[in-house]
């Protein structure tokens, strides 16, 4: 089992930046492909930002490539989203998520609880 703990979720007016922080704990965090997701109310989950095991490889989605970035620290077991330039549509609950399998898979194992982003206008 991995057990995640997202934090850094908040209220935050467009234009501003948000960094958002994943804790792994459990199983061997560098086994993992983490990945972000979100879900804004009334529409499906999807994919932000993921990063393989090393921290070498990374994917986002179209709508927060230049804006996001994501990065991992597997001494401290964590793995960050850094989130500038944030505009209303980027509000939703975010996830953070593990993966058993390469950032080319969109199939993940454990998932966090989840932390509000609200990107007011």
């Amino acid at each position: 089992q991995v057990q995640l703990v997202e934090s850094g979720g908040g209220l935050v007016q467009a234009g501003g930046s948000l960094r958002l922080s994943c804790a792994a704990s459990g199983r061997t965090f560098t086994n993992y492909t983490m990945g972000w997701f979100r879900q804004a109310p009334g529409k499906e989950r999807e994919s932000v930002a993921r990063i393989g095991r090393s921290g070498i490889s990374t994917y986002y989605a179209d709508s927060v490539k230049g804006r996001f970035t994501i990065s991992r620290d597997n001494a401290k077991n964590t793995v960050i989203l850094q989130m500038n330039s944030l505009k209303p549509e980027d509000t939703a609950v975010y996830y953070c998520a593990a993966s058993d399998y390469t950032i080319l898979s969109s199939t993940y194992r454990y998932w966090g609880q989840g932390t509000q982003v609200t990107v007011s206008s």
